[in-house]
């Protein structure tokens, strides 16, 4: 594994409590086998049952830990969203570390149970539903924290507020939502300063996973070209192991990461305006009137 860009923190993170969404493959499944392995008691929040259960057995066995639980939950139904946190909530006291690392692209015009387009729904909309329900047991259990994993792709995102939960193609459809995962954080931040919750966005690089399935016709044809400069997943999830184990001293609150380092976000990336109508319209779908303030 390439040495720049990997997290060089020892950190230790027994009695922590944390949710990896997304965990059964790729990204999230690297960073849950290491958070595991570092002590935590961890949460595999995976959609797949048969597949979550598997990977819970596999990655106890590898790293000896009797604390790593599957439990289901679909980013595309808000009703199994509400599942996935009441069970939490009812089965474990604390939480300090959520990371919304699930992430899918849109390429045959899916939408999500409740009529929205699948990439904006699940990327966006579900991880903000499930953060704001489990905002209340990340306050109780400071300091505590929130990893969104969003993508340098949100360069590319446009957000038009009159044709947010329809599809705009795979690409266009993407990159609005890793914008979203941008300016969702970046407002989350500004409402959570000083109560003990710090959050962070992360840009994993362009990373070997199951994703690639849903690229282009094109993509796929040149994969066999690309796929060799690709990061392993391991190499992708450090970003996201940097922002739940690093001291908070060594972190900035609401910043966006690359190779574990803090970097400067474009324009768009840092429009106020722009998150915060996001902000309001995203409570507006998921059904909340208000969303967590200090």
């Amino acid at each position: 594994m390439e040495t720049i860009g990997k997290c060089s923190c020892t950190q230790r993170m027994d009695d922590k409590v944390i949710i990896v969404t997304g965990a059964s493959s790729g990204i999230g499944k690297e960073t849950a086998r290491v958070l595991a392995s570092r002590g935590a008691r961890v949460i595999l929040a995976c959609r797949d049952r048969a597949r979550g259960v598997e990977v819970e057995n596999e990655l106890r066995a590898e790293t000896g830990s009797k604390s790593i639980v599957f439990m289901q939950l679909d980013l595309s139904s808000f009703t199994s969203i509400r599942q996935f946190a009441s069970e939490f909530l009812t089965q474990e006291q604390q939480l300090h570390v959520l990371i919304n690392n699930a992430g899918t692209i849109n390429a045959n015009n899916y939408q999500t149970t409740e009529g929205y387009e699948l990439s904006f729904g699940v990327n966006h909309l579900g991880h903000f539903l499930l953060t704001n329900l489990l905002m209340d047991r990340l306050k109780e259990s400071t300091p505590s924290r929130v990893v969104n994993v969003s993508s340098l792709a949100y360069r590319l995102g446009v957000l038009n507020f009159d044709n947010l939960t329809q599809s705009e193609g795979r690409i266009k459809s993407y990159t609005r939502s890793k914008l979203a995962n941008i300016l969702f954080t970046r407002v989350l931040a500004a409402k959570l300063e000083d109560t003990g919750v710090t959050t962070y966005v992360v840009h994993p690089g362009s990373v070997n996973t199951g994703i690639k399935r849903n690229w282009s016709n094109w993509l796929r044809k040149m994969a066999p070209a690309i796929i060799p400069f690709l990061k392993s997943p391991l190499e992708g999830a450090q970003a996201s192991i940097h922002c739940a184990v690093a001291d908070e001293t060594e972190l900035s609150n609401g910043a966006y990461y690359e190779r574990c380092q803090a970097k400067k976000l474009t324009a768009i990336g840092c429009d106020e305006d722009l998150a915060q109508e996001l902000w309001k319209r995203s409570l507006q779908m998921i059904g909340i009137e208000a969303g967590p303030s200090n």
